[in-house]
């Protein structure tokens, strides 16, 4: 990876999916703009405030995405993340483990 790039993997895929309640939402059914929660998978030289296994909130409109070795991926830069939540974090007294 180069300067502030950051490769997720994402966690949900596009398609069918269940609501909470146990309702099954189509793929075709529109959602409003909706962030997507991804975890990271390796992190450019200058990428300062993420580490590879971290989980990252991201707009999926904002994405490239690329292929390697079969499994798809997403290539962003590290001012698009709107949020991480690093299990390195909640050692602390004072931290949810979740930083935006």
């Amino acid at each position: 990876m180069l300067h502030d790039r950051v490769l997720v993997r994402a966690e949900n895929a596009e398609g069918e999916r269940r609501s909470t309640g146990g309702i099954v939402i189509p793929a075709t059914a529109q959602v409003g703009r909706r962030l997507s929660w991804a975890e990271v998978v390796a992190v450019g030289q200058n990428v300062r405030t993420v580490e590879p296994n971290d989980r990252v909130l991201y707009d999926p409109e904002d994405r490239a995405e690329v292929e390697v070795r079969g499994v798809m991926y997403v290539l962003m830069r590290e001012r698009d993340l709107h949020a991480v939540a690093a299990e390195r974090l909640q050692g602390s007294d004072d931290s949810t483990g979740l930083y935006l």
